[in-house]
């Protein structure tokens, strides 16, 4: 790989997984950000001016018809469910492996999460496992994209049309990908975005959105943010609603971060295709790669499978780069979770996942150099080229 001009060249050290300074050439502005909005005569610190700015520029980029600003992306997914209408007695369909907020955001309204399994790859969750799932009680489908592969969401959606249930798109670490030709986050009836530090577009703190062109969706989506009011008469609460309101010197901040995030996308997208080149024969070695290409690809985090998983991770520590476990165990196998797992049921695919991942760094502030380095370190374990094995 050749470096980008202007890309930060780094040290000597550790690789991190994450970067600890990825807001450093944003320190000034977050500075300035703040004390604007904390001096400025109106004093809107929530819901004002930057947040409909935010949502007008997320909408017009992704074709959407409207985009919810909130607190984080576990209350965008808490706020679509809850406007529509799931509660006690209603089934939802979740993918065995992935972040707790996928089921616990369904227990938490009285709902039962029905657990599908992944595909034992792309460990996105399988459409057929879904199907499989679908009783006269299932009322949304909530497919999740993970690591760096969308779901199989043309599958998922007739799934969904055939059977007559509602189809919810966690996009939540997918912002800026796009499945032929459909951004992720509009497949479904709903999705959403996270902005905590640690995703693409993240910001230095937490947040999140909705988005939808059903606006009847959106309307309620908007009162359920703000304790059941509806934007034009404080004190007015037409719903029991929640507190999910928006910063403004979050959306200020993303706002000012908004125009470089096409370019920080490509870095992370070259980055993964060098991957893809490099590893493409590792299979044959116990190291399997995500799916090449990047129809449908996130770019979030670059994960490999093996089942020398610990292995890898202390060779690559011992070369000084950091590596990142997720999700050590599926959902219905974690103790919150043990209640709505059927006895005896198995998922071997989420089994598979949780025992063989490994995600390693594809974040936009790695040189080339150290993106080489990754590489032929990850390659050396899998061939055995240093003796390390």
């Amino acid at each position: 790989m050749r470096d980008d001009p202007g890309l930060h060249q780094g040290g000597s050290g550790v690789i991190e997984f994450f970067p600890p300074d990825v807001f450093e050439a944003d320190h000034e502005t977050l500075l300035e950000i703040v004390r604007a909005i904390g001096t400025g005569p109106e004093q809107r610190f929530i819901l004002g001016e930057a947040t409909a700015a935010l949502e007008r520029e997320l909408a017009a980029d992704l074709g959407a018809a409207d985009v919810i600003a909130c607190s984080s992306g576990t209350s965008a997914l808490t706020l679509i469910l809850h406007a529509m209408r799931v509660g006690p007695g209603d089934e939802v369909v979740v993918p065995a492996y992935g972040c707790a907020p996928l089921a616990a955001t369904v227990v938490n309204l009285g709902a039962t999460p029905v657990f599908a399994d992944v595909d034992p790859w792309t460990m996105v969750v399988d459409p057929s496992e879904v199907e499989a799932c679908v009783t006269e009680r299932t009322k949304v489908l909530l497919p999740a994209h993970i690591f760096s592969v969308m779901a199989d969401m043309p599958r998922l959606r007739k799934i969904a049309q055939r059977s007559g249930v509602r189809l919810v798109e966690d996009s939540a670490v997918a912002q800026g990908a796009v499945l032929d030709g459909r951004p992720a986050g509009l497949w479904g009836e709903a999705g959403l975005y996270s902005f905590v530090q640690v995703k693409s577009f993240g910001t230095a703190g937490e947040g999140g959105v909705v988005v939808t062109d059903d606006p009847d969706l959106a309307r309620d989506i908007r009162m359920l943010r703000n304790h059941g009011q509806d934007g034009r008469h404080r004190f007015l609460h037409h719903v029991i609603g929640y507190n999910s309101r928006f910063d403004e010197i979050q959306a200020r901040f993303l706002l000012h971060r908004l125009p470089g995030f096409p370019e920080r996308l490509e870095r992370r997208a070259r980055i993964a295709d060098h991957y893809a080149q490099r590893f493409a024969g590792l299979a044959e070695h116990g190291v399997i790669a995500p799916p090449p290409g990047r129809n449908g690809r996130c770019y979030y985090v670059y994960t490999l499978l093996t089942e020398q998983r610990d292995a890898l991770r202390d060779h690559l520590t011992r070369h000084g780069i950091a590596s990142h476990v997720y999700y050590p165990r599926p959902l219905p196998t974690q103790a919150a979770f043990a209640a709505w797992a059927p006895p005896g049921r198995r998922w071997p695919g989420a089994e598979r996942a949780s025992r063989c991942t490994l995600s390693i760094p594809v974040h936009p502030q790695l040189t080339d150099a150290q993106v080489e380095h990754i590489a032929d370190t990850v390659h050396a374990f899998a061939v055995g080229a240093d003796g390390s094995r």
